[in-house]
């Protein structure tokens, strides 16, 4: 059995303020009952408070991303040991808003994600396809160049270390949501594809849905057989909201 995981992706939003205020209200609302794993991936500004705050609790802590290198001259990147350093054990690789709006390549997404599994640090691979990639019927072709490119440079078995999250661009902070069927269907396409490498690891790797999962969409969404939980964005940001969906996760 596969163990739901919804994972909160803050964006660059919060204060200090906000973040203590945020993370007190979801440990007294998420415990050892609560039927998921749970995580939050703050700004990397605020790890290392959010790494203090959360000490003894269930809530595990991840980035919004990794740099494609170990170490060195890279100016602005952070590495997987850095991330360690502070109980991260997860990083998004590949967002469509790292991929859109910063221009990163399937390449460079695939370094980051192998930069990760060596640095022991979980990568929550994100692919999905654009609006216009959907009507012009693209979607499993998109998804097969981005599963692809990991799976080239790393293996089908690192999957195993991953996690994946399925984004549908044109889902993302736009209001419009995939149905659950759409969802799905896009969900069960991955698995299979990963399932003509290795059946094993198809089964066993979590696939996350990361198209504005609210609240009163959640039940039907993780409800539905290859949907393991959800990448959340402006909803992980009330608590209230975040508690309820990973809830439905049960």
């Amino acid at each position: 059995m596969r163990r739901p995981i919804v994972v909160g992706n803050w964006k660059m939003n919060g204060t200090r303020d906000s973040v203590r205020a945020l993370l007190g209200a979801l440990k007294a609302g998420l415990n050892a009952q609560t039927p998921c794993d749970v995580a939050v991936c703050p700004s990397f500004i605020f790890l290392p408070e959010a790494a203090d705050l959360l000490a003894g609790s269930t809530i595990q802590l991840g980035s919004q991303n990794v740099a494609n290198k170990a170490e060195g001259a890279y100016t602005g990147e952070v590495s997987p040991a850095m991330l360690r350093e502070f109980g991260c054990g997860y990083a998004i690789v590949g967002h469509s808003e790292r991929r859109v709006v910063y221009g990163e390549t399937d390449e460079l997404v695939a370094a980051r994600y192998e930069q990760a599994i060596a640095g022991g640090v979980t990568p929550i691979l994100c692919v999905g396809e654009t609006l216009e990639q959907r009507e012009n019927d693209e979607t499993y072709a998109v998804l097969d160049t981005q599963l692809d490119a990991v799976i080239n440079r790393c293996g089908v078995a690192s999957l195993a270390k991953a996690i994946i999250a399925y984004e549908p661009v044109w889902a993302i902070g736009t209001g419009r949501t995939a149905t659950g069927e759409q969802a799905q269907d896009a969900h069960a396409y991955i698995r299979a594809r990963i399932a003509k490498q290795d059946a094993n690891v198809a089964a066993g790797v979590r696939i996350l849905y990361g198209g504005s999962v609210k609240a009163d969409n959640a039940v039907e969404l993780f409800g539905k057989p290859d949907i393991d939980g959800g990448l959340i964005g402006g909803a992980s940001l009330d608590a209230n909201s975040f508690i309820s969906i990973c809830n439905a996760a049960g």
